[in-house]
């Protein structure tokens, strides 16, 4: 059955006469659109704001940022990243990023070492050009190097930049996508008591040296991640050169924090310091209790994952769609959730995400150790390795 829809009481039918008038009145709007549109001498309409930038964007976002997302839709929906950062941390980045620019379908990215990153680049730009969109790596030493060539990063500020801690930005055009913290890795079916610093694991392993030989991990400072690491580390607190000449006789270097998390719960080694939060959050869920994590009460070092976009990317709109994505708070929230360590303000901590304030409330504000993208001078970075390898008998 069909609802009547009569005409309201009192009120009469349109009349010819109203309708003509009403024609003619939509001529006389036609002929001053045009006039005013289209024809020769008048001045011309602004176009409609882009819908897309105003529903996608925050307010505080220039008003030509419609125009990014614009030249992003012509790139075709492809990303390229080159970086050393595993999947399942990209994995709810790329899902919340795809969410927000669906055309962008297709994002590459592959997990090469610290350094490899930026060779990659240099080498395939030297060749004709890199399809490198956006380069991501913690490795600090690298990217100074990186940085300083010219012509090797394409100069772009993020509308999110006044929204984050002034270490947000790594480098002129370099920003830190994560801070993830260093800790102390054990396995506690073998080491007696928690490891709170390194000068409490000091005291543990010099109890009884001779069975903690070669069972300690640290990184390998020949390379670009532990020489960053333990660099920091001494340079901010020399008087821990003390609990090291303890500590690195004791230890073998391994490459990866992937690799220390593997041996020690294992059993190989009984624990390793200087291992990345990153792979650890994980590893220490899945292993039912054996292994545990602290952060390091006598300094822990905060290694930024800077990310930039170079010179020549050839996506170079969508790159930047993905930078401002990553330090957004929508995009830091995708960062903990995939267990890299958030720092903008307003992330919850919980729920297998963590956060950079988390860090600060546990071991405070002074033993924070804010790793910094600057290049080390080759004659001290030979002079450190030295010291650091002969104590570990090297």
């Amino acid at each position: 059955m069909t609802a009547s829809n009569p005409r309201p009481p009192g009120r009469r039918g349109i009349s010819g006469r109203t309708r003509k008038v009403s024609r003619l009145a939509a001529t006389a709007a036609l002929a001053l659109c045009l006039a005013t549109a289209c024809g020769g001498g008048g001045a011309s309409s602004p176009a409609p704001a882009n819908p897309i930038a105003t529903e996608q964007v925050p307010a505080y976002y220039p008003s030509a940022y419609g125009d990014v997302i614009a030249a992003a839709k012509k790139e075709g929906g492809t990303l390229t990243i080159y970086s050393n950062t595993d999947q399942e941390n990209w994995a709810p980045i790329f899902r919340d990023f795809q969410k927000k620019y669906p055309w962008v379908t297709k994002i590459a990215a592959n997990n090469l070492d610290s350094d490899e990153v930026f060779q990659r680049v240099l080498s395939e730009q030297a060749t004709g050009g890199s399809p490198a969109d956006l380069v991501v790596s913690n490795a600090a030493q690298a990217w100074a190097d990186f940085a300083a060539r010219t012509g090797t990063l394409l100069d772009y500020t993020s509308p999110e930049q006044d929204k984050l801690p002034e270490f947000a930005q790594l480098l002129p055009n370099v920003y830190a996508m994560s801070e993830d913290p260093m800790s102390i890795a054990y396995n506690t079916s073998l080491l007696s008591g928690a490891p709170t610093g390194l000068k409490k694991l000091a005291e543990i392993l010099a109890k009884d040296p001779a069975a903690y030989k070669s069972k300690i991990t640290t990184r390998d400072v020949g390379g670009a991640f532990g020489f960053t690491v333990a660099h920091a580390f001494a340079d901010a607190r020399p008087e821990a050169w003390a609990s090291l000449q303890t500590v690195l006789p004791l230890a073998r270097p391994e490459t990866s924090s992937g690799t220390q998390l593997e041996k020690i719960t294992s059993g190989e080694y009984v624990a390793g310091f200087f291992v990345s939060a990153a792979p650890a959050y994980p590893a220490v869920d899945k292993s039912g209790g054996l292994l545990k994590i602290s952060f390091l009460d006598d300094g822990t070092v905060v290694l930024p994952r800077g990310i930039a976009i170079p010179a020549k990317a050839p996506h170079a709109a969508t790159a930047k769609l993905f930078v401002d994505f990553v330090l957004s708070e929508e995009g830091q929230r995708a960062v903990a959730e995939g267990g890299l360590t958030s720092y903008r303000e307003g992330i919850e901590a919980g729920a297998g995400r963590h956060t950079y304030q988390e860090l600060v409330k546990s071991v405070g504000e002074a033993n924070v150790i804010l790793a910094k993208y600057t290049k080390v001078p080759d004659d001290q970075v030979k002079a450190f390795t030295a010291k650091w390898n002969g104590l570990l008998g090297r």
